[in-house]
């Protein structure tokens, strides 16, 4: 199957919804059926997006918001604030085929997986407790499938894509699939200049991926590296911006500019990992995992240069019963994760790390006991009860005070249920209700924040949450909706503050009350191949978030009552796309507007444009012609030597980026339009958003 060949079988897909498997909690059932408060983006989700960045995918899902606050600075919120995340992925579990990426203190580098390297995901709103344990932020699933085929086949495809502000990405991928094996090599690279100074990004990845099945057992391995360096221009104020918007932050009092100091992060990152899928019997099933991680963290900033070490190790295990013969399932398990962290902390002269100012030594443990029960009861009512049972653990020490010892921070066994029922109001409609509890301690980056400081007496974060929603299907299953409503009561909020140098610190500020309303809406046209508009699809997301702190005092000043900031009240996201074809060409039209009440900009824009397998290259394109030397001269590498012996599908692709701004730009994103053989797509635009003095960009 060639490339093109692959995208036209995602685009059709729409027609195929209806029997959608999710499988959050261990459910596997059609997405209708699934209790669970979630959304999901699939392949064709991403090729309709922007090929540089997953921040427009995440953005057109009711109630998520991810943030890249300047090239390659992610920060992801799902259904709550951000008071937590001035940048980095904190309080949101990601999972990678089920292998936890998330580390034992809560942190994720999301920004190091790249968009080419997935299939899927799925997105868990609200407390994930009893499978997934701590957390009040949700659960991203993330998905790369690996199929296999009954001959040997072994395909090859390179991408290109270059464009303004400096912007070249490459992908080249290899995948070989047999009958009891099927296996995936990747190749990633990103850079791009930026539009302020000091935003320049570079980022160079590999992926291996593979499953092996013999008798009872089905193995999967996934290994990847990512080797990462982005610049941070950190804040600029209104003046400063209007002036020029192309400012990074300038120097103030005794503090350096940002140029000055060579802000960046720099991250190095390995991750293995393997399971085993093994089908004891017919009804039971034990699936066991471990993997190790090892991150060299660099991060050079206005005050300080910062060096970390972090191994990351996790292992599981999990029982599941499932008879054949009833619509019962239960499972049981364990999940353990340990991070040990040596962090070194340096003055910055100029870019460079100077006098040792501490150095410090930790380890994080965190355990999670889960189980969880799963019934139908009379075909009508889906019924879901879990409850986990979660610890974590802090050992520290300042190696550099040769006074002190190791101090221990170590949180009581918290037991956090959950229970949801679903009700088949008919075959194509149903209400479900959702009530669990979420906790979720702090994380290193939150203990041991940039100010140097220990806060040992940090209190995790707790609260209930409840829901009600119906979905379903409408208009012969072209229609499908969403529509739910959620309560949060979240207490100890953990919230960040800044000391007179510009560091932060974090404290727990009283409580907030997270409530809202989402609301999904897809509808699709039948495919008709006879036409020349093959397709039309329109979508659309909205959510109401009226968040507001319930108890919060900062001194003499009581702030109960205000709106939570960071989280805009309303938010819309709607598009079409168009699916033409005249014999082999298809063309996809897409524009996404994101209304954020007071304001509307452009979210994703996308005209792709699908050309015969057997379209020459264009000549002409200087940009791209020694990229594409090269990967003519892999593919020979893969052809002549890799697989000699099986059938192998070459398929090249060629991206020219022009820039279309109609627009200011903003930070880390602008109006991209690419043109090539086998994909077309726009970036997204985003609001400009100036981050407080001490952010990483």
């Amino acid at each position: 199957m060639t490339q093109a060949q692959s995208i036209d079988s995602v685009v059709i897909a729409f027609d195929t919804i209806p029997n959608v498997l999710v499988e959050s909690f261990n459910a596997r059932v059609k997405w209708k059926e699934a209790a669970i408060a979630m959304s999901t983006f699939t392949q064709a989700d991403i090729i309709r997006a922007a090929p540089t960045s997953i921040v427009p995918v995440f953005n057109t899902m009711p109630g998520i918001r991810l943030e890249e606050r300047s090239p390659g600075s992610y920060r992801l919120s799902v259904r709550g604030s951000l008071l937590r995340s001035p940048f980095g992925v904190r309080n949101v579990k990601v999972y990678w085929n089920n292998l936890p990426i998330s580390d034992a203190t809560g942190n994720a580098y999301l920004n190091l997986i790249d968009l080419n390297q997935i299939t899927g995901a799925e997105i868990i709103k609200g407390p994930a407790s009893s499978v997934y344990g701590a957390g009040t932020g949700g659960v991203v699933l993330l998905q790369s499938q690996l199929k296999y085929k009954d001959t040997i086949k072994s395909s090859f495809s390179v991408g290109m894509n270059t464009g303004s502000f400096g912007l070249i990405q490459e992908n080249a991928s290899w995948q070989y699939q047999s009958k009891n094996f099927s296996s995936n090599l990747t190749h990633n690279y990103l850079q791009s200049q930026g539009y302020r100074d000091q935003s320049a990004l570079k980022k160079q990845g590999f992926k291996y991926e593979a499953a092996f099945k013999m008798n009872a057992h089905q193995f999967q391995l996934l290994s990847w590296y990512t080797n990462m360096y982005y610049q941070t221009p950190g804040g600029i104020n209104l003046a400063q911006m209007l002036l020029n918007p192309k400012l990074s932050r300038q120097a103030s009092g005794s503090l350096p500019s940002a140029m000055q100091q060579k802000t960046g992060i720099y991250n190095k990152t390995g991750f293995l990992g393997i399971q085993d899928q093994w089908k004891v019997s017919s009804n039971w099933h034990l699936n066991l995992f471990s993997s190790v991680q090892n991150t060299q963290f660099e991060n050079p900033f206005i005050t300080n240069y910062e060096y970390r070490n972090e191994t990351n190790a996790s292992t599981g295990i999990q029982l599941v019963m499932h008879p054949t013969t009833r619509a019962l399932q239960w499972s049981t398990g364990i999940e353990w994760l340990n991070n040990h962290s040596n962090i070194d902390d340096y003055g910055n002269r100029n870019g460079i790390a100077d006098t040792v100012q501490f150095k410090d030594n930790i380890f994080s443990n965190q355990l999670l006991l889960y189980s969880q029960i799963q019934t139908d009861i009379a075909f009508k009512w889906h019924l879901n009860f879990g409850i986990s049972i979660n610890q974590q653990q802090y050992l520290y020490k300042r190696l550099t005070d040769i006074q002190s010892g190791y101090i221990t921070k170590s949180t009581n066994w918290v037991p956090a249920p959950r229970f949801s029922a679903l009700y088949d109001i008919n075959k194509n409609i149903a209400s479900y209700f959702i009530v669990g509890f979420g906790f979720s301690p702090a994380s290193l980056a939150e203990v041991r924040p940039s100010d140097g400081n220990y806060y040992g007496s940090l209190a995790p974060e707790k609260g209930w949450n409840v829901e009600i929603g119906l979905k379903g299907f409408l208009l012969k299953n072209q229609l499908q909706f969403n529509l739910s409503y959620y309560h949060f009561a979240l207490q100890d909020a953990i919230v960040r503050r800044n000391n007179a140098a510009g560091a932060e610190y974090f404290i727990n500020a009283g409580g907030t009350i997270q409530q809202g309303i989402e609301a999904m809406l897809q509808y699709h046209t039948p495919i008709n191949r006879q036409h020349f508009l093959q397709q039309l699809k329109y979508y659309s997301s909205y959510s109401y978030q009226p968040y507001h702190f319930s108890n919060y005092q900062q001194l003499s000043i009581n702030y109960s009552g205000n709106a939570v900031t960071g989280v805009p009240k309303n938010t819309l996201v709607t598009g079409m796309d168009f699916v033409f074809k005249n014999q082999s060409t298809r063309l996809d039209f897409a524009i996404s507007p994101v209304i954020n009440w007071r304001r509307l900009s452009l979210s994703v824009l996308s005209i792709s444009l699908i050309l015969p397998d057997q379209t020459i290259l264009p000549s002409n394109k200087k940009a791209t012609s020694l990229p594409i030397f090269l990967a003519l001269c892999i593919s020979w590498v893969i052809v002549t030597v890799v697989a000699p012996s099986s059938s192998l599908t070459l398929t090249i692709k060629s991206f020219i980026t022009l820039d279309i701004i109609g627009s200011r730009p903003v930070v880390g994103s602008s109006k991209n339009i690419t043109f090539g053989s086998t994909q077309t797509a726009l970036a997204n635009e985003t609001l400009f958003c100036i981050p407080p003095d001490n952010s990483d960009g």
